[in-house]
């Protein structure tokens, strides 16, 4: 997973694939440089960015037909805690895969377990 994700927004943000199994796909990100708001606080977009990484990669494990492809439809986050440093780390878990649709929500944590966002994705199944 890493590697497809050279040289895009999520190598520049920092994500790094932690773990995936059977119902799951985890990631972290720093909170830094590249991920603060001016306030010195995880800026909500960097959030979204991991949120919609990890359902994006996690639809794409899961497509069903040769020639298709998951791509974002909508996005949604709620922003719960703010954090100035360290790591959160994304869980993203499936609400419902179809043919042409799939859910994810997507739970980011401190690094002690406290909710930061909770988001919900839903992907198109799309032919290439």
């Amino acid at each position: 997973m890493q590697e497809r994700v050279r040289n895009t927004a999520v190598e520049n943000m920092g994500i790094e694939f932690t773990e995936a199994g059977d119902d799951f796909i985890s990631a972290r990100m720093p909170v830094d440089k590249r991920t603060v708001q001016p306030f010195g606080i995880l800026h909500g977009g960097a959030s979204v960015v991991l949120a919609e990484t990890l359902g994006s990669v996690a639809a794409n494990h899961c497509v069903r037909k040769e020639g298709t492809a998951g791509v974002g439809l909508e996005i949604n986050a709620n922003h719960v805690r703010s954090v100035r440093s360290g790591w959160v780390h994304g869980t993203a878990r499936p609400l419902h895969i179809g043919g042409s649709t799939q859910v994810w929500e997507i739970r980011i944590e401190t690094e002690d377990g406290k909710l930061v966002c909770v988001s919900r994705i839903t992907m198109a199944v799309i032919n290439l």
